[in-house]
């Protein structure tokens, strides 16, 4: 496994499409720049002492710097990117995937080593091993590595040992099972495609902008119509889909209930209802929630509902026309025992009611030719059509928040 000058074949500069999604992965760990942590320190200690070397680090390659989330033997906290081996360690996962472990037995054999601080001379570095981490997505984001400052080699028993160490910090780091269960919990929480409203067609689309988000979209059947929700939970990553979930039960469970009681209690009562269970998760946590929360009533196209600080409700109208809802109130968790009164629209044969989260402002602003949601609803009008060129948009650019889209159509006239 050791190496010589073939290293020079060895691609740094990474493609930017390769680059971004790597950066993006990284990203969604959320621990750069966290504090160190017990569980890192005990995989680096076990390395020195197993292998008998003075350094050893768990680190993780940002865009322009090497971050030590670990760092064993060296007085460092970070190094630039262009000044590591490690970086070499992450590219040589593309070239060599079955492979992807880095180990020079002399860094000083290797001019493009050797060039590097803080390699050779007196008490430099001459030994390196590093194996790459993974984020989600089984992107490399960074290394595990030990370090030696006199020339070494590993053999098959101690290449397995380190190999089964790099296995110990990757669990430590990644946490990938909770993400990628989380995620996926919260995929299935999403409402399958609605169907059973007459005359009505409903599209939507969710991507968040990390592993699990704060955004979360519902619509479920009622008599003589059917409800729609589009939330926004301040935040992103685990902790918001921690609130979206609590957001999401207490709203379905206080609407569903209430209606039980009396279907003709309105959407006001079940936001404001739902607000006051949450006063004090919301106050405990410094978070807030922008919503909309309306009910159709098929027959007539009336939807009565709450925008509660959401702002981003609109009714692109048959004629061409698209109009903003104006909203009903503050978000939830801003007052304390707050309370909302409804407002009403209604759809036409043709008009679509589209409802979309902030995150779709983040990927416009970068859309030379669209400014607002407005616009760009305007140069969809297919509801159909308007989701995908929304999902698409949210493709082509890893968004900065979660995008979120539900569109209600009530077809034409027949």
């Amino acid at each position: 496994m050791s190496i010589d000058t073939e290293i020079a074949e060895i691609q740094l500069v990474l493609p930017p499409e390769v680059e971004e999604k790597r950066l993006r992965s990284l990203d969604q760990l959320q621990i750069l720049d966290s504090p160190p942590e017990d569980r890192f320190e005990r995989v680096t200690r076990m390395a020195r002492l197993i292998f008998g070397v003075p350094m050893a680090s768990v680190a993780l390659l940002d865009r322009d710097r090497l971050w030590f989330k670990m760092v064993e033997g060296l007085p460092l906290s970070q190094v630039p990117r262009a000044e590591t081996v490690c970086q070499t360690t992450v590219a040589r996962t593309y070239t060599k995937p079955a492979d992807p472990a880095l180990i020079v037995d002399d860094l000083e054999r290797v001019p493009e080593f050797a060039a590097l601080p803080g390699v050779g001379g007196d008490g430099g570095v001459r030994f390196y091993a590093g194996y790459p981490l993974y984020g989600p997505g089984d992107q490399p984001v960074g290394t595990f590595c030990v370090y030696d400052t006199k020339p070494r080699t590993f053999d098959e028993s101690q290449q397995a040992t380190f190999r089964e160490l790099a296995a110990w910090a990757q669990r430590e780091l990644e946490r990938a099972d909770d993400l990628d269960r989380a995620a996926e919990v919260q995929r299935q929480l999403l409402p399958p495609p609605l169907e059973g409203v007459d005359g009505y067609s409903v599209v939507s689309m969710c991507k968040p902008a990390y592993a699990v988000g704060g955004d979360f979209y519902d619509h479920y059947l009622l008599d003589g119509g059917a409800m729609f929700t589009v939330a926004d939970v301040m935040g992103k990553g685990l902790g918001a889909a921690i609130l979206t979930a609590s957001v999401r039960a207490a709203l379905r469970g206080a609407s569903q209930a209430l209606d039980d009681v009396n279907p003709g209690i309105g959407p006001a009562e079940a936001v404001t209802m739902v607000a006051g269970h949450l006063d004090r998760d919301l106050a405990e946590t410094e978070s807030f929630v922008t919503l909309f929360h309306g009910r159709l009533t098929a027959s007539t196209g009336r939807i009565e509902y709450i925008d509660a600080g959401h702002g981003l409700a609109l009714v692109a109208r048959a004629d061409g026309s698209v109009e903003s809802l104006p909203g009903c109130g503050l978000p939830l968790g801003v007052l304390p025992r707050d309370s909302w009164k409804s407002d009403t629209t209604t759809l036409l044969p043709g008009d679509t009611l589209v409802i979309v989260s902030d995150g779709l402002l983040d990927l416009l602003s970068e859309d030379s030719e669209t400014e607002t949601v407005q616009e760009f609803v305007r140069q969809h009008p297919d509801s159909r059509s308007l989701c995908a060129a929304v999902t698409a948009l949210a493709n082509a650019s890893a968004p900065l928040d979660d995008v979120t889209m539900v569109a209600v159509r009530r077809d034409d006239a027949g």
